[in-house]
């Protein structure tokens, strides 16, 4: 009668390590307790995209300060108004990794992107 072979305990170990290694890497960001994030369009996201992601940030938040005579207005280019959008979208919902993906056009940051009056929240 033959012997059905049995898995080792190294090849399980590994197994496991491989499973571990898996989901302990790739976009995971481990931050410090209390430390804080921002979300911001990638520069070079295309225009259609970005356009979309600013339309529907503006949809689910306020966007005044990116408006004429608003804080955030300057410079007035479509990536900067994103980036103010798609971050007050980000904090609105819970600063959540995947609240910052927008068709992957967006990136999460851990340096303050705030400038002259413009304050990112």
């Amino acid at each position: 009668m033959a012997r059905r072979a049995q898995p080792s305990a190294s090849l399980l170990l590994f197994s496991l390590g491989l499973v571990l290694l898996y989901f302990s890497s790739g976009s995971t960001i481990r931050l410090a307790e209390g430390q804080k994030t921002w979300c911001v369009a990638k520069p070079s996201a295309d225009d259609k995209v970005l356009t979309a992601n600013l339309n529907y940030a503006c949809s689910q938040v306020n966007c005044g300060v990116i408006q004429q005579g608003g804080p955030c207005f300057n410079p007035n280019n479509l990536v900067s108004h994103a980036a103010v959008a798609m971050n007050l979208y980000y904090a609105a919902h819970g600063r959540n990794a995947w609240n910052c993906y927008f068709q992957n056009s967006a990136l999460v940051v851990q340096s303050d992107p705030s400038y002259g009056s413009c304050t990112y929240y």
